[in-house]
Formats: structure tokens, C-alpha cells, sequence
């Protein structure tokens, strides 16, 4: 089984998502799970990455490749970003199987979810900020001196989270568990192999 996660803008955040998503099809016993991240075209971002043309354009190059589809999009503090996504979802659900998601604020949080913050840091107050990159994640890379990177820290914090997928869903069960409980659904009821 093949899985292409769609991201808003994949330079970055391809380092965050794949070890995520890939740990994830790990735990469910199904490392044989295929993760790839959608690279082109290359979106640059939300306002393209909610385009029906756009999505049907990444549906078609990928068609008989994929078997999920699965748009991870940040909220940016929009309260309405997941009735848009569900009219997406609705959109392609009778060709292919598409699923969508948007972090909480940003993508950069389910990573800072897995992660041991600084004892100063409250969860709440990263979880409800609207501008986790800059305000924590950043802040964080530095910290730890890895935001030096042409990924800014992503690709060493984003597999050191992915370690602990357990504390990112329990920390993130609005977006990213509620996204993981579709996609076990998904797999099997698909039978996919192992």
C-alpha cells in the first residue's frame, strides 16, 4: 500500500511528516506501508493546497500509484479550515481515497508534541499559540542547536518525535490523533498486507 501525504509547502515540512506518518503505519503493524511525500508539484502554500484544481491535478498525476491520499495543512487560527476540508474530502471521496487534516495550529506542534520541552514551556500555551513556528518551534531548534540546517532542525526533531507517536496523539487527539484513528480505520478495512 502506497500513501502520499500532501503537505502546504513540502520543502519543510516533508521532514516533519514522514517520520511521523511512517512511524505511525509502523505501530499499526504495517511497516510494508509505503509513506512518500508529494513534491511535486510543489504547492507553497494553504491558498493552493485547498485548490480543488491543484488536488485534482496531484490526484491525477499520482493515480494507480497511491492508494491514500492525505492533505496535512496547518490552521493558522482559521475556525473554519476543517468544514473547508471536509468539503474536499466530500469532493473526492467517490474516486479515490482522501482523507484531510489541519495541525493545530501548524504542523510544527504535533512534532513539538513528541518532544521534551524546555520545564518552562506550558503545553497549553504552545497548543492554543496561533504561531507555534515561530514563538516555540524556532525558538526550540535553537536551543537544542540544530536550527542552523537547510531544514531548520525539522529533519533531526521530526524523527526524535516520531519516536514517541504515543505522547502526539495524546497531546494531539483533536487533529492528529482524530487524522491516525481514520487512517488505522482506512488500513484495515482495506487488508492491506503486512
Amino acid at each position: 500500500m502506497n500513501v502520499l501525504i500532501i503537505p502546504e509547502d513540502f520543502r519543510k515540512d516533508q521532514y516533519l511528516l514522514k517520520p511521523l506518518f511512517s512511524r505511525l503505519f509502523s505501530t499499526l503493524g504495517r511497516p510494508s506501508i509505503h509513506v512518500r511525500i508529494c513534491q511535486n508539484p510543489l504547492l507553497g502554500s494553504v491558498w493552493e493546497a485547498l485548490k480543488v484544481e491543484r488536488l485534482t491535478e496531484i490526484l491525477e498525476r499520482y493515480e494507480g500509484k497511491i492508494d491514500i491520499f492525505v492533505l496535512c495543512i496547518d490552521r493558522d487560527g482559521d475556525p473554519h479550515r476543517r468544514q473547508r476540508l471536509d468539503r474536499l474530502e466530500r469532493e473526492f471521496e467517490r474516486t479515490h481515497t482522501f482523507l484531510a487534516e489541519n495541525a493545530w495550529e501548524e504542523v510544527e506542534t504535533w512534532t513539538l508534541a513528541g518532544l521534551t520541552l524546555p520545564g518552562a514551556w506550558r503545553w497549553a500555551d504552545v497548543r492554543s499559540s496561533v504561531h507555534v513556528k515561530e514563538e516555540y518551534f524556532e525558538i526550540f531548534a535553537r536551543q537544542r542547536g540544530v536550527a542552523d540546517t537547510p531544514d531548520g532542525g525539522r529533519r533531526e526533531l521530526g524523527a526524535e518525535a516520531a519516536r514517541r507517536l504515543d505522547a502526539i496523539r495524546q497531546k494531539c487527539q483533536e487533529d492528529f490523533d482524530a487524522l491516525a484513528r481514520r487512517l488505522e480505520a482506512h488500513v484495515r478495512t482495506s487488508g492491506a498486507s503486512v
